[in-house]
C-alpha cells in the first residue's frame, strides 16, 4: 500500500489514459510482474497533511493488513513556516510505530534538496531538518528509507514538471528505480537512478532563468499561497485513486531474466515524454516464491 500526498498520488506523471501514475504505481507494476496475484492500493491524495496521512490513511492501511507500506508525508506541512517540525516528526514516529507493531514492512521516503530551485531554496533548511527526523525514525523502527536528498539526479530540471513542486515521468521513474533497489528487487542497474541521462543538463542564460522564475511565480506559486491563505487544498473533495487492495495484473506470469523489458535503460525514453521544464505503495498480500528480503539490521 502507498500512503501520502500528491507525490505518491503521482502528480505530474500523466499516463496515456489521462490518469496520474507516479513512482508508487510504477514500482507496483514492476513488483507485480515478478509476483502473480500481487495486490496494490494507493490511498494518497494531493494536498494531504500529516494528520490526515497518519490519521485516516494509516487507519485504512492497518485495517487491510498489507505486507508493505510506503510513506511519504510532511511536505505540505513543512512548507508552512509556522509548523513545528519536532511535533510533526513525533506524529509520524507514532504512525510508523503502529505499522511496525502490526508486522508491516515500511519504506519511508525523505525530502529532496530544493537548494537549486529559485524561491523554494528558502525552505531548504526546514526540509533538511525534517529529513534528518525521517532518518532517525527509520533507524528507530528498523525501516527502509529512500533518501531523495542524496539523489543527485533529482537536482536536474529534467526530472521536474513545470510547477517545480512535482516530479514528471522521468523523476518518478528515478524514484521508483531507487525504491525498487532498496527493496532488493531492482529494475536494472543503479544507473537508472544515479546517472539517468546520457547528456549534461542545459543551463539557460540568467535572463531566461529570471523570466521563467517570474512566470512560475505568477502561474504556480501565487495560486498555491492563495489556497493556503484561504485554508483550501487542491485535494479538497478528492478520493484515493486506488482505495482497495486489488490484484494489479490478473493472469500475469512471472518474469524471466534480470529485468522487465518494459523499463528503459535511461529515463529519457520513459513513455516517450520530454521533461516539462528545462526551457504509497505496494503490498504483496498473496505470498509468492520471490518474497522481498527483509533489511539486515544486525
Amino acid at each position: 500500500m502507498a500512503i501520502g500526498d500528491s507525490f505518491t498520488e503521482g502528480l505530474d506523471d500523466l499516463g496515456v489514459d489521462g490518469e496520474y501514475r507516479g513512482f508508487a504505481d510504477r514500482l507496483a507494476q514492476h513488483l507485480a510482474i515478478q509476483c502473480p496475484g500481487f495486490r496494490y492500493a494507493n490511498l494518497a491524495v494531493r494536498g494531504r497533511r500529516m494528520n490526515q496521512i497518519c490519521g485516516e490513511q494509516l487507519d485504512q492501511a492497518l485495517t487491510m493488513s498489507p505486507d508493505l507500506v510506503t510513506v511519504h508525508a510532511g511536505g505540505n506541512d513543512v512548507l508552512r513556516p509556522n509548523t513545528n517540525l519536532d511535533r510533526l516528526a513525533a506524529m509520524l514516529d507514532e504512525g510508523v510505530r503502529e505499522l511496525r507493531d502490526a508486522g508491516i514492512r515500511v519504506v519511508i521516503l525523505s525530502g529532496h534538496d530544493t537548494g537549486w530551485i529559485p524561491v523554494l531554496r528558502a525552505y531548504r533548511g526546514r526540509i533538511a531538518v525534517f529529513s534528518m527526523h525521517l532518518r532517525a525514525i527509520a533507524e528507530r523502527h528498523a525501516c527502509d528509507i529512500v533518501d531523495m536528498w542524496a539523489m543527485a539526479a533529482l537536482n536536474d530540471a529534467r526530472a521536474w514538471s513545470v510547477d517545480r513542486l512535482h516530479f514528471n515521468a522521468a523523476g518518478h521513474t528515478i524514484v521508483a528505480a531507487r525504491t525498487a533497489e532498496v527493496l532488493g528487487q531492482p529494475m536494472g542497474g543503479p544507473e537508472l537512478w544515479k546517472h539517468p541521462w546520457t547528456t549534461p543538463a542545459l543551463t539557460p542564460p540568467p535572463a531566461v532563468r529570471r523570466r521563467k522564475t517570474l512566470r512560475w511565480t505568477y502561474e504556480h506559486l501565487v495560486p498555491w499561497i492563495g489556497r493556503r491563505a484561504l485554508g483550501r487544498s487542491s485535494g479538497d473533495g478528492r478520493q484515493p485513486k486506488r482505495p482497495e487492495l486489488t490484484v494489479l495484473n490478473p493472469g500475469v506470469e512471472p518474469a524471466t531474466g534480470s529485468a522487465p523489458a518494459t523499463h528503459a535503460s535511461t529515463v529519457e525514453n520513459v513513455d516517450n515524454t520530454t521533461p516539462s521544464w528545462n526551457g504509497q505503495w505496494a503490498s504483496p498480500t498473496q505470498h509468492c516464491d520471490r518474497r522481498m528480503p527483509q533489511p539486515d539490521r544486525g
